[in-house]
């Protein structure tokens, strides 16, 4: 009764340890711990099957006085643990000297007298199949351990592979929807910069390359591009992406409080100043710091940033303390940043500290067949948002965005889309659905562009009944004429414009 109520005190210690949600090396570690002070159960050490290799490998051991068992590798049927992994039967043993199949990998039993010695080896098994083994030795003291003894501990050590089991499954699972919500999030990240064409997919491969490095990045490009969500996909991507994105729009604070939204100030530095106040850029601390409109600082906000660049260190208003920051910064600018530093309105070293790693956005014009697909898109966001019944665009609202310049970029494509949706009046978007300022435009280029087409084809056709003509009177231009009933001066004209060659349908003479 007592060694009952040792064991039930044992399972209890060791249930309540795997419910404490520690990382699984340090919860088996101290469960091997437990059986060794409780138990006696020495050298305790739990494999892990690895289904992929055809192996198990010693993932935590206690007792052992080397510190090579990570190296230790069973294959299925090999020594004891191999055998209890590749049928799921555990395997106990009074004295390991009469086992021939023991391998001692370890070599830490080398010195020991294995008659004195009992081994225990148990399947880890979740719903049947066999994840892993515990393993432990039993020391003999003076008599041989009975079998009774041997068997009670041989289930009991059972018992708690089966907690192990359900722990490490639990562990398993964590880790794999952890995974799975970070993909998640990176692919999402990247889905939002829409877009099929190569400008775009190489963008997207620039983002993934620098995302998990603390690079200070630069994104240039139009206005209404997508620099944001650009930025916003390198955070979500790094290793930073459970911190902070703090967003300044640099161009949107004026230049008397840029210095304090930026880097804070302490109480009463300045008429007004009634309470201290953090600066974004500290409030940004392990996370990233996103300056969007970069080229709108003043000097003198460019001067405190390059410190903070460099020193990795801030100074609120009003202090002599300098406050150390771990920050990522992901710059953006509409201008060209290189003739505001000739011309002196923008600092050069600041320039260079943050033109580490530039991404330049195409515009939208540049992006081809892009356009309809973010078309398309944006159809279906408005459509589902106003909750409308739009569902296409006619062909000649096509030609009207295609042939528009788009200044706005994909913004500006988004405006135009919402606003056709909500002025249709059937499931489709039909060319007076868009802003006037796409049908002025798109009637001159779409007129013009007719023309030409019309030109091509007339020029094509009558090509093409010249060479008809020329032929069947075997390359003689009077009779081409009289067959078209034209005359012979505007067949020669035709011709020489048309860039006929008519003497190579003339007849080879024998």
């Amino acid at each position: 009764m007592e060694m009952e109520s040792t064991y039930l005190d044992i399972l209890q210690e060791i249930s309540e340890l795997v419910s404490l949600n520690k990382s699984h090396q340090k919860t088996l570690k101290e469960m091997l711990r437990i059986l060794d002070q409780r138990m006696g159960m020495r050298r305790g050490l739990v494999s892990i099957f690895h289904k992929d290799l055809g192996e198990l490998h010693a993932d935590i051991w206690h007792g052992f006085e080397t510190a090579d068992n990570q190296n230790i590798k069973y294959k299925l049927g090999e020594g004891i643990t191999g055998k209890v992994a590749e049928h799921g039967v555990p395997m106990a043993f009074s004295q390991l000297d009469d086992v021939p199949f023991f391998l001692n990998r370890s070599g830490s039993r080398k010195n020991l007298d294995l008659a004195k010695l009992s081994f225990i080896c148990v399947p880890i098994k979740y719903y049947n199949e066999v994840i892993g083994t515990i393993s432990v030795d039993i020391s003999i003291d003076n008599a041989q351990i009975s079998i009774n003894t041997l068997d009670a501990e041989l289930k009991m050590l059972q018992v708690i592979a089966s907690l192990v089991a359900a722990f490490l499954e639990q562990i398993k699972t964590e880790k794999e929807n952890i995974y799975l919500r970070q993909n998640l999030l990176g692919d999402q990240a990247l889905t939002k910069i829409y877009g099929n064409s190569s400008k775009v997919k190489g963008i997207k491969q620039l983002v993934s390359q620098v995302a998990n490095s603390p690079t200070t990045v630069l994104i240039t490009g139009e206005t209404g591009t997508g620099k944001e969500l650009v930025a916003e996909a390198i955070h979500i991507l790094s290793p930073r992406k459970n911190e902070t994105l703090v967003r300044i729009n640099c161009g949107a604070i004026p230049e008397s409080l840029i210095e304090s939204e930026l880097f804070g100030h302490e109480k009463g530095a300045f008429t007004g100043a009634v309470e201290k106040k953090i600066g974004k850029l500290e409030s940004g601390h392990q996370g990233t710091v996103f300056l969007d409109e970069i080229g709108e600082l003043p000097l003198m906000a460019q001067v405190k940033l390059l410190r903070v660049l460099q020193e990795r260190e801030i100074q609120r208003i009003g202090s002599n303390k300098t406050i150390p920051i771990d920050i990522r910064i992901i710059a953006a600018t509409n201008r060209y940043l290189e003739e505001d530093v000739a011309s002196g309105r923008f600092r050069s070293d600041l320039f260079y500290r943050l033109n580490v790693f530039p991404i330049q956005l195409p515009s939208l014009r540049e992006r081809g067949a892009d356009i309809i697909l973010l078309a398309d898109y944006f159809v279906e966001k408005y459509s589902r948002l106003l909750n409308k019944k739009v569902t296409r665009i006619s062909t000649a609202a096509i030609d009207a965005l295609m042939a528009y310049h788009w200044p706005g970029n994909v913004r500006e494509l988004e405006n135009c889309i919402e606003r056709a949706v909500i002025v249709a009046t059937e499931n489709v978007i039909r060319y007076q659905d868009l802003p006037p300022s796409l049908q002025m435009k798109d009637s001159k280029e779409t007129e013009q562009q007719s023309m030409d087409l019309f030109r091509t084809k007339v020029q094509a056709y009558e090509k093409e009944l010249i060479i008809d003509a020329l032929k069947s009177c075997d390359g003689n231009q009077a009779k081409a004429a009289a067959m078209l009933g034209t005359t012979n001066r505007i067949m020669q004209y035709k011709i020489n414009r048309l860039d006929i060659d008519f003497r190579k349908f003339r007849k080879k003479q024998p």
